[in-house]
């Protein structure tokens, strides 16, 4: 009987013990979970608005005074300034001499961050804000926002051609413009998104898109508007600043000789895919 007190004691200290191994082993674990999350966090790195080269006091900044700079995420507080912000930094007065590839801060900013500012202060030197109608498919779904690069199309229908043609119209679609920044969508900016800490779409149902476009280029988009045309828009990856150059114009004549060489195109060299004989 005592034999067996023995072993059942035995066991019951084996089973105390291992669960004390347990519950270290579970503290300890955390413990390096924890600290594993601290040195990751210590070597995360962010990218911001730098100097590309010393700007003095007083000056304005321009866009080629920027370059994007990388440091440790650890490192920077919310007076750094993101490189999707460029467009808020451009055109501001130094309050400070910023050396060379030091990080641009909104402290270092006449004013400092956004102070007293208006859509007027975020279009560059020599640039427009145009604003153009948009609604649902046509903003792919509303997902533009403020800061994204699109291409604008038009849709419009244009008188026939020939002698034959008089009096008949054509739909024709064609790219207007390439690579264009969009600094709001309806009333919301890049800034006030920022301020209401926004990281999707802008606002849903707007029903404006404001664009910065040079004086040529608004003209060319008030025009297209006013000869009832509709203008979609393209959404680029920021990174994107390729120009496809001799867009033809589209219509049901280029569609039915251009369909098979489009979707060829489009399996062969995009996805690699060989074709069926």
């Amino acid at each position: 009987m005592k034999q067996k007190l023995l072993i059942l004691a035995s066991l019951a200290a084996g089973l105390a013990a291992a669960a004390v191994a347990h519950a270290w082993f579970i503290a300890k674990n955390s413990e390096i979970e924890a600290t594993k999350k601290k040195i990751l966090a210590a070597t995360r790195k962010t990218t911001v608005l730098g100097a590309a080269r010393t700007i003095p006091q007083g000056a304005t900044i321009r866009a080629d005074d920027l370059v994007p700079i990388i440091l440790f995420e650890s490192g920077t507080t919310s007076d750094n300034i993101s490189v999707e912000e460029r467009l808020s930094v451009i055109g501001r007065v130094a309050a400070h001499t910023i050396d060379e590839s030091d990080p641009v801060l909104w402290t270092y900013l006449d004013g400092g961050k956004g102070a007293g500012r208006s859509l007027a202060d975020d279009v560059p030197d020599g640039m427009r804000a145009v604003s153009i109608p948009v609604s649902g498919a046509s903003a792919v779904s509303g997902l533009v926002k403020p800061g994204d690069h699109v291409d604008v199309l038009g849709s419009f229908t244009l008188p026939g051609g020939g002698p034959s043609a008089a009096g008949e119209t054509q739909a024709v679609t064609m790219t207007v413009l390439q690579n264009v920044t969009v600094l709001a969508t309806g009333a919301t900016t890049a800034r006030s998104r920022r301020e209401r800490g926004g990281d999707g779409a802008s606002s849903a149902g707007y029903g404006t898109v404001t664009l910065c476009a040079t004086p040529r280029e608004a003209e060319v988009l008030v025009f297209a508007q006013q000869t009832g045309g509709r203008l979609f828009l393209t959404l680029r990856n920021g990174s994107d600043v390729y120009y496809e150059q001799d867009l033809p114009r589209v219509d049901f004549s280029k569609i039915e000789s251009e369909l098979e060489d489009l979707n060829k195109h489009r399996q062969t060299r995009l996805h690699g895919l060989p074709a069926r004989k």
